[in-house]
């Protein structure tokens, strides 16, 4: 079995170890590294829609519609069969929190930024933000106010 030295190099059962006086063997500490990838189970992201000539806005329901037909365009009914919850939606700046599980985060966002029309008008979709942490949404450095 190889274990990690305090420094970091592997080492195996075969070399020696660290002696001590006299020449009897010390007890080497062991360390085990772990890697988490793909910890979080979903992704946040921070969306704007963007129409640029004005016209009817869509509701709650609509976007999440929007959503999901972005969705299909590009990556058929398995696409569309992704689960994305729209947390927040304000209809005034049309911007959105989407939560995706993370294996789809690639998909909604490529979708999202390849969907051109809504209502056979031109649209674009920006991700402003995001996450695999819903706090880090909360706030942006950028649009901080000092008094």
């Amino acid at each position: 079995m190889a274990t990690l030295t305090p420094r970091g190099r592997r080492r195996t059962g075969r070399e020696g170890g660290a002696r001590g006086p006299a020449g009897r063997g010390m007890a080497e500490a062991a360390f085990e590294r772990r890697v988490l990838r793909r910890a979080a189970e979903h992704h946040y992201l921070r969306v704007r829609l963007e129409l640029p000539d004005g016209g009817a806005r869509p509701n709650a329901a609509q976007f999440k519609q929007l959503v999901v037909t972005a969705l299909r365009e590009l990556h058929g009914e398995v696409g569309a069969a992704l689960p994305v919850d729209v947390l927040t939606y304000e209809e005034k700046t049309l911007s959105a929190i989407l939560r995706v599980i993370s294996s789809g985060l690639v998909k909604l966002w490529s979708a999202l930024t390849l969907l051109g029309f809504y209502q056979n008008r031109r649209c674009a979709f920006r991700v402003l933000q995001t996450s695999p942490f819903l706090l880090a949404l909360s706030g942006n450095s950028r649009e901080l106010v000092l008094d």
